[in-house]
């Protein structure tokens, strides 16, 4: 095992479990993050700007994982991974367009702008369509709660985790995960804690070995304490 503080190595959802019901981030996270005593990894749907900004501004090393996998960066190796290409999943964006539906995000369509690995639609489009879609092209879609991610089977955050752990010299299942949705499934399988917030899907529920009591933030400092006491 790494040389590290006292802590294990966490490795945290941001969406849902950083922030409030609204997608707020809660103040309280820079402080409980400098101050975990072991490596922090942040793992999200979204793209490689937005873990690292994030990252910047709690005042943390940018160990992320973005993209459900598909993006990694480790800040003490300056590794930047790519795991996957966008082309299929854009395909299948265009197909979905071409049919007549919309990927929800307005002309800008911002989401998507930086996105390398996969392509998102909004969550009140239709889902049956883009889904058989993306089976004709050998894709899959998650629904994170938040978004409609179409991707490779092969790219989870639990695949990244892998990779961020190995440039950190852990194994993966020396971290604590703490999630609240379907893409952090993976994540909970690699690592060796899994805890849910209360508020996540029965998915990630399922998939944890621990759940809060209380939800969203606030769900994840329990975590935090109860890892801490030696609860967990």
């Amino acid at each position: 095992m790494a040389e590290s503080g006292s802590a294990p190595p966490l490795v945290t959802d941001v969406d849902g479990t950083l922030t409030d019901d609204e997608l707020r981030l809660d103040p309280r996270m820079g402080t409980a993050l400098r101050e975990w005593d072991g490596p922090v990894v942040l793992a999200t749907g979204k793209v490689l700007p937005f873990p690292i900004a994030l990252a910047n501004y709690l005042g943390i090393e940018r160990t992320v994982i973005a993209e459900n996998g598909g993006v990694t960066f480790v800040d003490a190796t300056d590794e930047l991974g790519v795991h996957g290409d966008r082309e299929a999943a854009q395909a299948v964006a265009d197909a979905y367009v071409d049919a007549g539906y919309d990927l929800g995000w307005g002309p800008a369509d911002l989401p998507n702008r930086w996105r390398e690995t996969e392509v998102i639609a909004a969550r009140d489009q239709p889902l049956e369509p883009l889904r058989d879609l993306a089976a004709e092209h050998g894709l899959e879609v998650v629904d994170t709660q938040y978004a409609y991610h179409v991707k490779s089977p092969s790219m989870t955050k639990g695949k990244g985790l892998e990779t961020v752990a190995d440039a950190l010299g852990y194994e993966p299942t020396e971290f604590v995960a703490v999630g609240d949705s379907t893409n952090d499934v993976s994540t909970f399988e690699a690592a060796g804690t899994a805890i849910a917030v209360a508020n996540a899907d029965d998915a990630a529920l399922a998939a944890a070995d621990h759940v809060t009591d209380a939800e969203f933030a606030d769900g994840f400092l329990e975590a935090l304490d109860r890892v801490d006491a030696g609860e967990w």
